[in-house]
């Protein structure tokens, strides 16, 4: 990763008050990768997303267990890893919230929502317990996605 890129490790409180400061710090990040508003924003969203299904169904709200939030760029991608403490979920059991008997429901719909923003979501399972999100997005190959160094470079 180059040196004007941005690599962040933040840990919070399961409390849905610090979304705000993992939302910030997300947003400057993304600021300085100079990314046009609309990916910015779709990526801020679904990290938002991500953190506030780990704080609500992933640790329970317990305020004993913490949220990891890692930053950074790999090979092209915005890559934002979103680990709680809980028990894990099955992804194939979540309802879709797109079909008609589930239209009124009010959970699911943070998983569709992170889909439709990023270019790819994984889940992995921690042994000793916690769900591991990864999500990807894809920098544009245009010099306004390029980090100021390769700028000055050509």
């Amino acid at each position: 990763m180059a040196a004007d890129q941005p690599q962040i490790h933040l840990v919070i409180g399961s409390q849905f008050e610090d979304i705000e400061l993992v939302q910030i710090v997300v947003e400057e990040s993304l600021r300085k990768l100079e990314l046009d508003e609309a990916a910015a924003h779709s990526i801020s969203l679904a990290v938002r997303e991500a953190v506030a299904n780990a704080i609500k169904h992933g640790n329970q709200q317990n305020p004993e267990k913490r949220v990891e939030i890692d930053f950074g760029v790999e090979g092209g991608e915005v890559v934002i890893e979103v680990t709680d403490q809980g028990a894990g979920f099955d992804v194939s059991q979540v309802r879709d919230p797109l079909r008609p008997d589930n239209l009124l429901r009010p959970n699911g719909r943070g998983l569709l929502f992170m889909n439709s923003f990023m270019d790819a979501i994984d889940y992995s399972f921690k042994p000793e317990g916690g769900t591991v999100v990864t999500l990807r997005k894809r920098l544009a190959s245009t010099p306004t996605a390029r980090g100021p160094k390769e700028e000055n470079e050509r």
